[in-house]
């Protein structure tokens, strides 16, 4: 039975070449969608999965207030406290949350090595990978002591045994102590630790919020009761005390300052569902993007779904031209299940046929779906194979029942008779599912034009500076204490370089805010602004305003030493109606306590963030100003005449004056404050690309219905031009219902794209507002579309031979 059911199947795929490719591709393309939106669920789920303690490890982040910022930085007396009083905590770690990238040295040998991070000594015991060589225990316990990863360690020691060696990192010397393999994924994939984290002057200072700290709480110990002893850690060694010395009630510094309130995340769910710090950085490989993994997954499932609609439009389109082959076989003794089974097996081979050509859609494509991701994504394990079959399953269940049950109706005597009619409902039923198709395409049209336009809104925006012709730079100085004297002599320097027009620098980077924050009290009202530590001249170069009083200047000498700027946010923050010479006791100070300083002017807001936030408020005081600064790039402001001569020229002096192990390195300011929306373009490419499968495959859809149809009234058009209607009649009769369907389709699928679209500008501190524009030209483009298929196949209908289909009436 099984090989002549596949001789028919051989059969009619031969017989119907157009109708066979356009199943299995339309099937092929929905299930590749499907498993590109696995890949990356998989990937995202599996982060931290493989860590024995994911269950009990926890990382502490702290937020001040009810709207204040939440980060992922600690201080050393808060952890250090945490572990001694709360005996349900069995260790703490604290490490960097973020990666360095610096020259590593052996020897004669150098390597520009990334993913560099510090922590203490219980790092391995937080993230316990494979050990290859040297210690298993206390590994970083020893002062300069480092792990190497295994690929560095073939990188820099080749065949030579690396336990023992010493090598050199930020002017020191550290000896390698173990070399570990990394399994991915993972929140941490370090290529060294180093020992050493912990600075002394951070040791006591409860306000240093420097680290990272994870905590280890014991087996069955309760994060719950965990989390309340460590706020009422704060609570005692913080507010309290910070009260008791203002000569306050603790109630009226909680009311005038706030208070830090203590987030625990679990490592095991931290990458998607933790609390997102402020910098959007809790572990050094980030957090995951849930939303963008929710969108990925839905689109997916929603092109699957079309693909199977379509695919059942195709298959009960050409059932007509089986109809006497399921008479016959009735006659023969056939009955119903067996038919249906048949017709079920024929589907199971071509959703076979649809998989392999998804694996090789999927195989061709991976890299750049990678790339897209920033990823490296592999079809392999046990889970995505089982999954692979799940697929398989539901596609046969949900493609293959309707068409088989639809064929094996046909009533015997009439297929035999030539009657190919059918009830009313089936035909409702496929032209259900082709508004529902039209339904999914207007909302892949609107929500495309809808991402293009605030793509274009991000990329247009006036972003309150000028990054024109202005690249950064890496401040590679080997003695960091003495930085600022070096970057002021080299600056001089930098401008004699032809080419350069002018030469500033400022703790931060454009798109990824500043590297400072500091809180105050003014007036009863808390802040904790952005710390802009900046180079005379800094916002002239980068055109940033200033809307009231005056820039900060080398002619007045007050101005290194007791004046700032603000931005308006904060000015609004604050209240402040005349800003200029108003006197602040700011967070920066020194060992004799807080110090004033003098408003002498206000800056215009800026967008120093991506466009996901607000502008921030912020401080602006001149690098001199402090004993210490946190700017680690200089810009230089350069000609676009004879730019490779400029580039050259800055590139020597690098090697020559700032530090020629590390290679000379740049980047446009503006290309950097692009990547705060390099994802959203990504997701406007996505959507562009998903629009053009959701549009093909629509096409095949309603080619079938149109085709299947138009095929049952054939006899009723050749009557129609035996009584002399017109070809211009016949077109607008045949192509009215579809236009009907197409703005049906339409009303249903503007409902979830407002709603869902909504939801997603609401991501957004600066956003377009949706329009009307997007939904008709998606309207007109669906019309558009309908009638160029429709009319193209009423045409080729109203074109045939009236006596082929009249001459047995």
């Amino acid at each position: 039975m099984i090989s002549n059911w596949f001789k028919i199947f051989i059969y009619h795929l031969k017989q119907s070449k157009l109708f066979s490719f356009l199943n299995i591709l339309g099937l092929s393309i929905g299930i590749a969608s499907v498993i590109f939106a696995i890949l990356y669920w998989n990937n995202e789920n599996a982060y931290d999965q493989w860590n024995p303690n994911k269950e009990r490890i926890y990382m502490s982040l702290n937020k001040i207030g009810s709207t204040g910022d939440t980060w992922a930085s600690n201080s050393i007396p808060f952890g250090e406290t945490c572990k001694a009083t709360i005996p349900e905590i069995e260790s703490i770690c604290f490490f960097n949350t973020w990666y360095d990238e610096d020259v590593i040295k052996y020897q004669d040998k150098k390597v520009l090595a990334k993913n560099i991070m510090g922590s203490d000594e219980n790092f391995f015991d937080f993230f316990p990978f494979e050990i290859l060589k040297g210690a298993n225990k206390n590994i970083l316990k020893e002062k300069n002591s480092v792990a190497i990863s295994e690929e560095q360690a073939k990188l820099l020691f080749q065949n030579e045994d690396p336990i023992g060696k010493s090598i050199s990192y930020n002017n020191d010397h550290y000896t390698i102590k173990s070399v570990y393999r990394i399994i991915k994924p993972s929140s941490i994939q370090p290529t060294y630790v180093f020992s050493n984290v912990k600075r002394e002057f951070d040791l006591n200072a409860w306000g240093n919020f420097n680290y990272g700290l994870l905590v280890k709480i014991k087996k069955d110990a309760s994060a719950a009761v965990v989390l309340k002893k460590m706020q009422n850690v704060n609570f005692v060694n913080r507010t309290v005390k910070d009260a008791k010395e203002s000569g306050m009630t603790v109630e009226q510094h909680i009311k005038e300052n706030g208070q830090i309130t203590v987030i625990l995340d679990q490592l095991k769910t931290s990458r998607l569902h933790g609390t997102k710090s402020s910098a959007g950085r809790n572990y050094p490989e980030g957090v995951g993007n849930l939303k963008l993994l929710y969108i990925m997954g839905g689109l997916s499932l929603l092109i699957l779904v079309l693909s199977v609609v379509n695919y059942s439009n195709l298959a009960t389109a050409s059932a007509i031209k089986r109809a006497k082959e399921v008479g016959v076989r009735k006659i023969v003794g056939a009955t119903k299940n067996q038919i249906v089974t048949q017709f079920i097996f024929e589907t199971a081979i071509i959703v076979i046929l649809a998989i392999l050509f998804a694996l090789a859609i999927v195989e061709f494509s991976l890299p750049y779906y990678s790339n897209f991701l920033n990823k490296t994504l592999t079809m392999n394990g046990g889970e995505f194979y089982l999954q692979l079959i799940m697929i398989f399953g539901l596609v046969i269940i949900f493609a293959g029942i309707f068409p088989a049950v639809y064929i094996s109706n046909f009533e015997t005597l009439k297929v035999l008779k030539g009657n190919f009619s059918r009830s009313k409902s089936g035909i409702w039923i496929r032209n259900s599912m082709l508004i529902f198709q039209f339904g999914i395409a207007a909302f892949f049209i609107i929500g495309a034009l809808i991402v293009n336009s605030q793509v274009d809104y991000m990329m247009k925006k006036d972003l309150g500076f000028s990054g024109d012709q202005v690249i950064s730079i890496p401040f590679n100085k080997a003695d960091r204490k003495k930085r600022t004297e070096q970057y002021t002599v080299a600056k001089q320097e930098i401008k004699k370089i032809p080419g350069v027009l002018d030469v500033s620098a400022f703790a931060g980077t454009f798109g990824g805010s500043t590297s400072s924050s500091s809180g105050f009290k003014h007036n009863g009202i808390f802040v904790q602004p952005r710390n802009v530590e900046m180079d005379f001249g800094f916002l002239e170069m980068m055109k940033i305003k200033i809307v009231q009083g005056r820039d900060l200047s080398t002619e007045f000498a007050s101005d290194t030493v007791s004046n700032m700027l603000m931005n308006e946010t904060l000015v609004k923050t604050l209240n402040l109606k005349n800003p200029i010479n108003t006197i602040i006791t700011s967070g920066w100070g020194n060992e004799n306590g807080p110090l004033k300083y003098k408003i002498v002017g206000v800056v215009k807001d800026f967008n120093i963030v991506g466009l996901h936030e607000k502008v921030p408020p912020m401080v602006f005081i001149n690098l001199k100003t402090l004993k210490w600064n946190n700017f680690n790039n200089v810009l230089v402001k350069v000609s676009p005449n004879n730019l490779t001569e400029t580039l050259a020229g800055l590139k020597k002096y690098w090697a020559a004056n700032v530090n020629a192990d590390y290679p000379f390195d740049y980047e446009f300011v503006n290309k950097g404050f692009a990547r705060t929306y390099e994802e959203q373009v990504k997701q406007k490419n996505l959507f562009f690309i998903l629009n053009l499968v959701v549009i093909i495959i629509a096409v095949f859809g309603l080619f079938a219905l149109a085709s299947f149809s138009m095929e049952r009234r054939l006899k009723e058009i050749a009557i129609r031009k035996t009584l002399g209607a017109e070809t211009d009649t016949l077109l607008k009769e045949l192509s009215k219902q579809y236009i009907i369907f197409c703005v049906l389709g339409f009303l249903i699928g503007i409902v979830p794209a407002y709603i869902l679209l909504q939801k997603w500008l609401e991501d957004f501190a600066f956003r377009i507002n949706i329009s009307a524009v997007p939904f008709g030209i998606a309207l007109v483009s669906l019309i558009i579309l309908t009638l160029i298929i429709v009319l193209a196949k009423a045409y080729q209908v109203t074109k045939i031979d009236i006596l082929k289909y009249l001459k047995y009436e």
